[in-house]
């Protein structure tokens, strides 16, 4: 089941992310542009999840943090997700409120379908 991106204030909260970023910061104008992107692709993926289930991580969060893996050379998913813990511009980016608790570390590789441990088919079938 395909998780909400629910992306509203914490009513304990007195830190607005919005405000911590800075208006001229180069982020914000990627992130309209992931923003528009994502929204045209909900279809496909409200396709691609089922109905029913447990819902999983919103897809459009998964691919934001990717998004800022690549954009600032963080090594590794388990750096990406210390990262989304303490640093503010990330959880601005990805959609994450200052209270909300980051995904789990196997958030982001079997949620995506990691296979770079799995031998390929046909080699498995010559063992």
């Amino acid at each position: 089941m395909r998780g909400s991106e629910n992306q509203q204030g914490s009513m304990y909260s007195y830190v607005d992310l919005e405000s911590r970023i800075p208006k001229s910061h180069p982020l914000r104008r990627i992130r309209r542009l992931v923003d528009k992107a994502l929204g045209d692709m909900s279809m496909q993926f409200d396709a691609l999840y089922s109905s029913c289930g447990r819902p999983s991580i919103p897809p459009e969060r998964l691919l934001r943090a990717l998004l800022l893996q690549v954009l600032f050379s963080v090594r590794s998913e388990r750096q990406l997700m210390e990262q989304l813990d303490y640093n503010l511009l990330f959880r601005w980016f990805v959609g994450l409120g200052i209270d909300d608790r980051s995904s789990r570390r196997i958030g982001v590789a079997p949620s995506r379908g990691d296979t770079r441990m799995q031998k390929p088919k046909r080699e498995a079938e010559l063992d």
